[in-house]
């Protein structure tokens, strides 16, 4: 049933209620299923509802009024919107948007709130998403919400970054490479990150508000782990070294003749100046346990 927002219909099922913002997005997707899957009614609150499903118009930077989450057991805010190229329309939309829907939560008595952040946010990064998610981080904690900074999303299906990657390396035997490849990545299974989110929202662990930062401790070289895909594919590509800024320029460059691009010039950045240090301290004794990464367990 698609409402609009401040005009929820109540659930009568008697299950536990979910909201999720950014269901229509790779991560958000998977909660939606694991959470469905656990027995909860997830209310997705998304820019395009879809026909036929339980969904509330969300866009952010709106206002959201405290009763489109009523009787809401917990709030995962996924979203987040990369069509602002401007740090002030990234600020209004991003930062400022998620501080009405922090505010509306508490607002409501949603006893459970937590905030995907990005493991590309940290003290000194470069990139406008990591900065925006940065702030986006503060609001969170002032609002008592838990923070969770996911590595590189993967899984068995498509979707994400990592099942671009995968695309990319099916479809050509040349592949072109930015830098020397060792930029480093680490990863988390969407299974593990969802059950553990799960976990949270259904009040099971008292965490109190923090950043945890969810992915398995080995890092990955871009390049290696591009190499690991081909493997499980029986691919042997051929990767053709690129200078980043000559290929951030050309993303830029495109950016702002309005083009849409499938890759943006801020994720270049956060690519080339990962997270240096991720802090994995807290994750054992908070429950959060991510895999090591194999790809032969994956149905590339």
């Amino acid at each position: 049933m698609k409402t609009e927002m401040g005009n929820r219909e109540p659930c009568v099922s008697g299950k536990k209620i979910c909201a999720i913002t950014g269901s229509n997005g790779y991560l958000g997707g998977c909660l939606k299923t694991y959470f469905t899957g656990r027995g909860w009614d997830v209310l997705e609150l998304t820019r395009h509802p879809k026909p036929g499903t339980r969904a509330t118009r969300f866009q952010l930077g709106a206002e959201v009024p405290p009763s489109a989450l009523a009787g809401v057991e917990a709030l995962v805010h996924c979203a987040y919107d990369f069509r602002p190229l401007r740090w002030d329309a990234i600020r209004a939309a991003n930062v400022a948007g998620s501080h009405k829907l922090f505010q509306a939560a508490r607002k409501a008595g949603v006893p459970k709130v937590i905030s995907i952040s990005s493991i590309s946010a940290y003290d000194g990064c470069r990139s406008l998403y990591g900065q925006a998610k940065l702030e986006i981080e503060k609001c969170a904690l002032d609002h008592g919400a838990l923070v969770l900074r996911p590595g590189l999303v993967y899984g068995s299906g498509p979707g994400g970054m990592f099942g671009k990657l995968t695309a990319q390396v099916k479809k050509s035997a040349v592949i072109p490479m930015i830098g020397d490849g060792s930029q480093i990545q680490f990863l988390v299974h969407h299974e593990d990150l969802s059950a553990f989110i799960e976990h949270c929202a259904s009040g099971e662990v008292k965490i109190p508000p923090q950043i945890l930062t969810a992915a398995n401790e080995q890092p990955w070289a871009f390049k290696q782990l591009l190499l690991e895909i081909a493997r499980a594919l029986d691919k042997k590509p051929t990767f053709i070294p690129l200078p980043w800024r000559l290929v951030w320029a050309g993303l830029k460059s495109a950016e702002l003749c309005g083009l849409k691009l499938n890759f943006r010039s801020d994720s270049l950045v956060s690519l080339i100046y990962p997270n240096p240090q991720p802090d994995f301290s807290a994750n054992a004794g908070e429950g959060l346990n991510c895999r090591p990464f194999q790809v032969e367990a994956l149905k590339l």
